[in-house]
């Protein structure tokens, strides 16, 4: 078949479908990935074909409201930061997601943010539509939605805190949506369901049971597949003096918040070299979208280096808990030390840290170095910490969240 996966966001947002794209053109299909012309050669390093979405997610999160997204210190306040973002820019991608869908296809697989526009398309164009997610946005009384944390309300509370989440989405897709809809001559139709999504699709869910056991209220056709894990490059090298870092001394600790935007870079450099320097352990900072450094003997700045390489060699990872970067982390069985930002990054944050793999959460808008350095000490310094790490590792490897995801399009075609 000929598969087009839909995705938009940040390289976390893209990464896992990188794999699962490189995994469904092994099974035989011909897949090809839409999504920001920031990505298009990280997407065609793997063999897969490329189609352009409009918005720079980079540029986004460093504007004026990125920047006031990043330093929002409670879920309300960045709810409506994010939905404020997302209105501006929705309609283009709206239009960016039909002319790629137009290019042809025999089914879709688009993410949570552009679900809601190919559920569309594909009503209108005749071609099947599947939910492939690495959140989980249904509502559920197992826990609350992800964007308020990882703190339950209750089974109220959490449900409650859904149709709250479900007004909102409604503001930011119900624009675009109704948009296409009229463009495409379909009737109008009032959103209901998470993101404006008819009841009863199939969505399948990117991440482990282990780490997010399937709610028992969930409707039947949504599953929790197991990551989708990003493949290396296959021209990747690591740079020498990367490879002389690692063999001079005893395993770093890395240090990266991947593509979050700090637009004061310095002070995060800074505190985080005072960090490493309190904790007494080797480090290596990830430059990441912010552009942090940090050189001296013992701390080391890289850009782009694959998760799955790099990280089972370090100590510990210190990380802004993305989807993404939470699930290497989680991979390479080594503990973590998160630091969310904003919106999901709270509740895999806290995930991880009830799984016992983690320190508890140090949220980023009160983050200071010693903080961070005892965060460090913590992590670096408990055996039982590593040693659960390395078991959630080992069950983790056992899963083929991919497969599960061939075998659903084998029983489609």
């Amino acid at each position: 078949m000929r598969v087009l996966i839909v995705t938009a966001g940040t390289w976390g947002d893209v990464a896992p479908y990188t794999g699962l794209g490189v995994r469904l053109r092994t099974e035989g299909h011909e897949v090809a990935l839409a999504t920001h012309e920031r990505f298009r050669q990280a997407v065609r390093a793997h063999g897969l074909a490329f189609r352009p979405l409009p918005v720079d997610p980079r540029q986004e999160l460093a504007s004026a409201s990125g920047q006031g997204l990043a330093r929002a210190v409670s879920p309300p306040v960045a709810l409506a930061r994010v939905a404020r973002m997302a209105r501006a820019f929705m309609p283009a991608l709206a239009t960016g997601v039909a002319d790629a869908v137009r290019e042809g296809a025999d089914v879709l697989l688009s993410s949570t943010l552009t679900d809601p526009m190919c559920a569309v398309l594909g009503e209108a164009l005749g071609v099947a539509n599947l939910g492939v997610y690495v959140q989980p946005i249904e509502p559920t009384a197992a826990f609350p939605p992800v964007v308020v944390g990882a703190r339950s309300f209750g089974a109220y509370g959490n449900r409650l805190g859904a149709r709250v989440l479900r007004a909102v989405t409604d503001r930011i897709f119900g624009p675009a949506v109704g948009g296409l809809r009229h463009e495409l001559g379909l009737p109008a139709r009032r959103l209901s369901g998470p993101l404006g999504l008819p009841p009863g699709r199939t969505v399948l869910h990117g991440f482990s049971p282990r780490v997010v056991p399937r709610p028992a209220d969930w409707p039947e056709g949504h599953r929790v597949c197991g990551y989708w894990w990003p493949p290396t490059p296959p021209d990747w090298r690591p740079e020498p003096r990367l490879l002389d870092f690692l063999a001079a001394g005893p395993p770093p600790v890395l240090a990266g918040f991947g593509s979050f935007v700090e637009s004061d870079a310095e002070r995060l450099s800074t505190l985080l070299a005072d960090a490493l320097r309190r904790a007494k352990v080797r480090g290596i900072v990830q430059a990441g979208w912010s552009g942090l450094r940090v050189e001296s003997d013992d701390v080391l700045t890289v850009r782009e280096v694959p998760h799955a390489w790099l990280f089972p060699k370090t100590a510990a990872v210190v990380h802004h808990a993305g989807a993404g970067t939470t699930a290497a982390a989680l991979r390479a069985g080594v503990p973590a030390v998160p630091v969310p930002v904003q919106l999901d990054q709270h509740f895999w944050a806290g995930r991880v840290h009830a799984l016992g793999v983690a320190t508890r959460p140090l949220h980023y808008q009160r983050l200071t170095a010693s903080r961070l350095a005892d965060a460090i000490t913590a992590a670096t310094g408990a055996p039982a910490l590593r040693a659960r790490a390395r078991r959630v590792a080992r069950e983790l490897a056992g899963e083929d969240g991919a497969g599960a995801v061939a075998a659903t399009l084998e029983r489609l075609a």
